[in-house]
């Protein structure tokens, strides 16, 4: 008689699933680093949660509507402020600012006003070492604008209509404008931003005055050497007004480093498009690198995915063996 001799068979790899699963891993792993850059922002952290700056006064027409620190500090100044509650060297609170303070001269605590300004000193420094890019024509009504470094030549405006910047699908655009004059809009002129993300900045370096006129919508940080003037009702929902010797003068307007209020679709926009640069060395910055962050839908699918992978892997292994 014969005997038979019955074993289990060790269960054998799986190496179609295993590669499945992990070029899923891989290519998730690849979506999620795409949208975690690190990088040090071009604006400090003390600036970066003022929203309105002054280098010499602000003034205010109420009603105004400010998400951020509303403040003014220059080195023997007045450092006056209108139009808000305010007391010198003391961060003190009113109802027309959301989301921070009123400081008038402040230099201890943080965030302060000097040292805001000290900040944005650095800032405009950093802007002019990324060069003037290109040449655009005074007048930016009309343009589609791709991310980049622009020099914007002056004019008795510099945008009578609607300016779009596109970000291409890249969560870190960055669009900066050297302004070597004034910056001037007319009024119910608009700056929109679409197709990026929260890591997108978007910086207007000026370099006299700026003069955004009523009913403006506008977009992104100015920052100015003399001073910014806020026309009736113009409004800058994602983005900040810094003047490094001069004053800012508010009329009843809306402004917010944090985004509040931007239109729906624009990308998830958030903390005042301030992304975008890095700041490698205290007088020179660079464009961060593309970065695509998937849809929702996309990750779940993928994440779905590898789910089914490691399921049938799982179901033919545990499949008894032959005799």
């Amino acid at each position: 008689m014969k005997t038979v001799f019955t074993h289990s068979r060790r269960p054998r790899a799986c190496p179609r699933y295993a590669s499945m699963a992990l070029f899923a891993s891989f290519v998730i792993g690849s979506c999620l680093r795409s949208a975690l850059v690190s990088a040090t922002p071009l604006l400090g952290t003390e600036l970066a949660s003022f929203t309105v700056l002054g280098g010499s006064a602000v003034t205010n027409v109420p009603t105004s509507a400010i998400v951020g620190n509303v403040g003014v500090w220059s080195s023997g100044g007045a450092n006056a402020i209108t139009g808000f509650n305010s007391s010198p060297g003391v961060a003190v609170s009113d109802l027309q600012v959301t989301g921070g303070t009123v400081q008038a001269g402040t230099t201890t605590g943080s965030p302060n006003a000097m040292t805001a300004q000290q900040q944005l000193i650095t800032a405009i420094t950093n802007l002019g070492s990324l060069g003037p890019g290109t040449l655009e024509p005074a007048d930016l009504t009309g343009l589609t604008l791709l991310p980049g470094v622009y020099t914007v030549p002056a004019g008795t405006t510099n945008l009578s209509g609607t300016l779009t910047l596109d970000g291409n699908g890249n969560s870190n655009a960055a669009w900066v404008f050297q302004m070597p004059s004034t910056l001037i809009t007319s009024p119910d002129s608009v700056v929109t931003v679409v197709n990026t993300g929260a890591g997108a900045g978007v910086y207007w370096n000026v370099g006299s005055s700026a003069t955004i006129d009523a009913s403006t919508t506008f977009a992104g940080n100015i920052l100015a050497l003399d001073s910014i003037t806020m026309g009736t009702a113009a409004s800058e929902f994602c983005g900040r007004s810094l003047a490094e010797t001069g004053a800012v003068t508010l009329q009843q307007n809306s402004l917010s480093g944090t985004c509040s209020g931007v239109a729906a679709g624009n990308g998830g926009l958030s903390s005042g498009l301030s992304g975008g640069l890095d700041v490698a060395k205290f007088d020179r910055v660079s464009i961060l690198p593309y970065a695509s962050v998937p849809e929702p839908s996309t990750l779940s699918l993928l994440v779905l995915g590898l789910i089914v992978i490691g399921f049938a892997a799982r179901t033919r292994r545990q499949k008894p063996g032959v005799s």
